[in-house]
């Protein structure tokens, strides 16, 4: 006996094609944008006449290296715990408040998108420096005799990039409280407890996802700044971005900058991988 073929299978057959023939535009994008370069940079970093480690041994064995990572890692979690004491309050408060004044509240913190990252940060690097206006305005008060050095180092470096990352602590921290239902609040106040001890109980360990996304977010994007570090630290905050950027322009180093760069990616890469035993990726990036 013919066996006769079943139309439902042709059916998915034909419909995978389909899929594949609409997704074949955005793969090639992402093969030509993402695959091809990452390739071509980790091939770099392995070959110069011939296969090396050089490089690498450079990285894991030279002092300049491990204080630069040292350093990146160090003001990136600083500026993760500072975006979160400020971003916490804020998200918290446009949760609370009537749905207009929460619109305002999210405007002013998307606000600063509208302005390039090189824009702020030179306004920050014309308010700190010697003769800025927080120098003026502290010496008018008489707080400071001498003007501070607010910039060129690590803090002028830190206080830009807190101001340009805390959107992206604010907004999951935002979308994660209004997933909250306020009842659980209403409830744990009928019973007889506090609202401090409520938000303690209640609220903040069902924001912790939102926290976890937020850190997670600010963290990875400090890790890889350079036009902050490279303005408000003054060449003395030497941060992991900084080295490819020397390691290409100084010395014409492709090799050197692309096992740094690697070693950053995959960095990056264990911090998503960690994370991601906690709280979906979906979550981070703001799909769910």
């Amino acid at each position: 006996m013919t066996s006769v073929p079943d139309p439902s299978q042709k059916h998915q057959r034909r419909e995978h094609g389909l899929m594949l023939a609409l997704v074949s535009p955005a793969l090639l994008v992402i093969l030509a944008l993402i695959v091809l370069p990452v390739g071509w940079l980790a091939w770099q970093s392995i070959y110069h006449d011939g296969f090396t480690l050089e490089n690498y041994r450079r990285v894991f064995t030279e002092d300049i290296y491990w204080r630069s990572f040292a350093l990146t890692f160090e003001i990136s979690l600083v500026v993760t715990g500072i975006a979160l004491l400020l971003g916490y309050p804020v998200a918290y408060l446009a949760n609370s408040v009537p749905k207009g004044w929460s619109i305002l509240i999210l405007s002013l913190v998307v606000l600063p998108f509208w302005t390039s990252v090189l824009v702020r940060a030179y306004a920050w690097l014309a308010l700190l420096q010697r003769t800025g206006v927080i120098n003026q305005l502290l010496r008018y008060l008489e707080v400071t005799s001498e003007p501070l050095a607010l910039v060129h180092n690590t803090f002028g470096t830190v206080v830009a990039t807190v101001h340009i990352l805390l959107p992206f602590m604010v907004l999951p921290l935002y979308a994660t409280m209004q997933k909250i239902p306020s009842d659980l609040m209403q409830a744990g106040a009928s019973l007889g407890a506090s609202p401090s001890l409520t938000f303690v109980r209640v609220f903040l360990p069902l924001s912790l996802p939102g926290v976890l996304a937020g850190c997670t977010m600010v963290f990875v994007l400090c890790l890889g700044f350079y036009i902050t570090p490279e303005l408000l630290g003054g060449g003395r905050t030497v941060m992991v971005s900084m080295l490819v950027s020397r390691n290409v322009e100084l010395y014409n180093q492709f090799g050197a900058a692309s096992a740094v760069a690697v070693v950053l990616l995959l960095s990056v890469l264990a911090i998503f991988f960690v994370v991601s035993r906690f709280i979906s990726l979906d979550r981070i990036l703001g799909q769910k």
